[in-house]
């Protein structure tokens, strides 16, 4: 399928560059011939950012997106696993950022001892029940568009967490960030991706706060558990607990 953006620019410079010539030397009038030069600038600018547009619509990401979503729901639902999943950093892992969700009915993750491997069950503990399912997020993916690994502080998760929302995907309009040693507290404004309390969300969070909770254990290098999240008056509030590695 066509650029759009680039059949307007090539439609404004033809336009502009036929009406131009005419309106100054046969018509004589310069206003004429100024909205002539304008819209082959407008032009030339549409045909510019026609090279920045993604060549997969946001049709088709929606559609990818809501496919991986409904596959590993199905799977939790199929295990029957309702474990608030917990958020690994790419040191742990080695490799991609990670989440884990335990086996085991009401059993949390409080510690994680050494390396998880690359695979959909893991073990993450030295007891024979601490085993887990680990997947990609949506948030785990979204940390390859960062250029650079954010650091432990407050403010440098807020940028990352706002470069990411509101710069790169543009679902929301601004994200405050407070940290403590234990917690981080978030809240996106204009938020465009709300909390469903569907199987899918209560395990692994909404698609927002899977963000925040994959660039906040990145940043942190530590554990991370989406403990509550809240919508309300266009506002998502996000509180994740900082584990133990």
């Amino acid at each position: 399928m066509s650029n759009p953006y680039r059949m307007l620019g090539l439609v404004l410079c033809l336009a502009g560059g036929t009406f131009a010539p005419i309106s100054y030397f046969a018509i004589g009038s310069v206003p004429f011939t100024a909205l002539g030069l304008s819209a082959i600038m407008v032009g030339f600018t549409c045909i510019v950012l026609a090279g920045a547009r993604s060549p997969v619509s946001p049709e088709a990401c929606e559609l990818m997106l809501k496919t991986g979503m409904q596959n590993t729901a199905a799977l939790l639902e199929e295990l029957e696993l309702r474990g608030k999943a917990v958020y690994l950093p790419s040191t742990i892992t080695g490799g991609s950022p990670r989440a884990l969700i335990p086996l085991a009915d009401n059993q949390d993750i409080l510690h994680i001892r050494g390396k998880i491997p690359a695979r959909l069950i893991v073990r993450y503990g030295s007891d024979p029940g601490d085993m887990a399912i680990s997947v990609t997020t949506v948030g785990s993916m979204n940390i390859d568009l960062l250029e650079t690994r954010p650091g432990p502080t407050s403010g440098e998760i807020e940028a990352a967490a706002a470069y990411i929302l509101t710069g790169v995907l543009d679902i929301a309009t601004s994200v405050a960030v407070r940290l403590t040693d234990s917690t981080v507290d978030v809240e996106v404004k204009g938020s465009r991706l709300h909390y469903e309390d569907v199987w899918y969300y209560r395990c692994l969070g909404s698609p927002i706060a899977s963000i925040v909770a994959a660039i906040s254990s990145e940043a942190l290098g530590r554990p991370v558990r989406i403990k509550d999240e809240d919508y309300s008056k266009g506002k998502s509030r996000i509180a994740l607990e900082v584990l133990s590695s």
